[in-house]
């Protein structure tokens, strides 16, 4: 008989999560219009309330809400000053839009390989590090914390700037303070399919006052009409460049989900947590997803890196007869995976908007960056060996009892 019993309630958390609240917090705004633009004089608006309860529950000094996770990385950015001529090293395993940001800026992505933390590996960090070098984004997927603390190291030890890609590790911390705190920038996404959620929108952190207002300028071109007062201290010249302002009816939504972060994640590292305590403690044909810091696991995903491409199939067919249906992440022939550097095809091919080729080919730039579909072979043979669950608070014990009993048999049946 198959090890999975009960139907598994495969759902993004925020159709567990969401409930009268969230519906409520939008109604109040509609029944008021006037509400729905965030600029209104000294009242507080609802993004205003939200930059405020974040700072308080992360221990953040600066927040801004903006309209992605990806405008907040751009902030992060535009407020460390990375521009023409900059490299920035990303992960060869993290969401497009990582990449992406850099280029918005006018940097140059450099990728690095990952390790068994599906994070960043920090020998190849250091080994991509050129004079054009000067910062380095550290992504943790899928709300598992990379090796931050080797990380931060090497990018103290060559003086560049850190920034944490925190959008989908919301509520993830590293040996107690929240991921991102102790950086120099980072960035949540509250998408759709994050922990929590507005269905789109972004904070953008930051710890120095200046970098916060170069990020605020980065974020609105008008945001300096409508809050007077920002650099009134003379340090930052205002400049002009994107228009990244959220709507309040997603910052009311945010801000109801945000109170219910620490329940959410209480929940998922209580699942995930129950899921590795039933597994069999010494497997044949796969080790566990390496976690840095297992306390600060935000618990939303759970991972086996198989120890061959040849075992990894054997164990997709054998879970696959237990009732449960896992796959690798990363196949060759299957679906773009904007995740995966290789299916980042505008960056692969430098495209430009323009014959310029804009950011390669920048006067400023000094470097040589080249890509390949191969270029970080460590990065997709990880992936290519790892199987993946999500997990979410509708799940129950029962279910990760079951699961843990799939891959035990499926484990030991070969």
């Amino acid at each position: 008989m198959a090890a999975i019993k009960h139907p598994i309630p495969y759902q993004n958390i925020c159709q567990v999560s969401f409930d009268e609240q969230e519906i409520e917090a939008v109604t109040k705004l509609l029944r008021n219009p006037e509400r729905l633009f965030r600029h209104r004089g000294e009242e507080t608006s609802e993004s205003d309330y939200l930059e405020k309860e974040v700072c308080a529950l992360t221990g953040a000094k600066h927040a801004l809400f903006v309209s992605s996770g990806t405008s907040a990385l751009s902030c992060c950015l535009a407020a460390l000053r990375i521009g023409p001529g900059d490299e920035v090293i990303v992960p060869a395993y993290t969401y497009i839009a990582t990449a992406a940001a850099v280029i918005d800026v006018g940097g140059v992505p450099v990728l690095a390989e990952i390790d068994e933390t599906l994070g960043l590996d920090p020998a190849d960090v250091e080994k991509k590090i050129t004079p054009y070098t000067k910062a380095v984004i550290m992504t943790h997927m899928q709300g598992v914390p990379g090796r931050l603390g080797a990380v931060r190291e090497i990018a103290k030890k060559h003086g560049l700037y850190m920034v944490e890609d925190c959008c989908q590790a919301i509520g993830a911390r590293y040996h107690g303070v929240y991921c991102g705190v102790e950086s120099d920038a980072f960035a949540w996404s509250l998408n759709y399919f994050k922990t929590i959620t507005c269905g789109e929108g972004g904070i953008f952190f930051a710890r120095d006052d200046m970098a916060f207002q170069l990020g605020v300028c980065q974020s609105d071109p008008a945001n300096l009409m409508w809050k007077s007062g920002l650099l009134d201290d003379g340090v930052v010249k205002p400049f002009s460049r994107a228009g990244y302002r959220a709507n309040e009816m997603s910052a009311a939504v945010g801000r109801v989900q945000l109170k219910k972060l620490e329940g959410i994640v209480a929940k998922t590292r209580a699942l995930k947590k129950h899921l590795i305590d039933n597994l069999n403690p010494d497997p044949k044909h796969y080790k566990l997803q390496y976690r840095d810091d297992p306390e600060g696991d935000a618990g939303i995903s759970f991972a086996v890196i198989c120890n061959s491409a040849e075992e990894t199939k054997t164990m997709v067919e054998k879970l696959a007869e237990e009732g449960l249906e896992l796959g690798s992440l990363y196949n060759a022939k299957g679906f773009p995976d904007r995740h995966i550097y290789s299916y980042w095809d505008s960056i692969m091919n430098k495209v430009s908007p323009t014959d310029a080729g804009y950011p390669w080919k920048d006067p400023a730039y000094k470097g040589n960056v080249e890509y390949s579909k191969d270029m970080c072979p460590r990065t997709l043979d990880i992936l290519n060996r790892s199987l993946r669950l999500a997990i979410n608070p509708g799940m129950s014990e029962v279910n990760m009892e079951e699961i843990a009993a799939a891959i035990n048999a499926a484990d030991a049946s070969f």
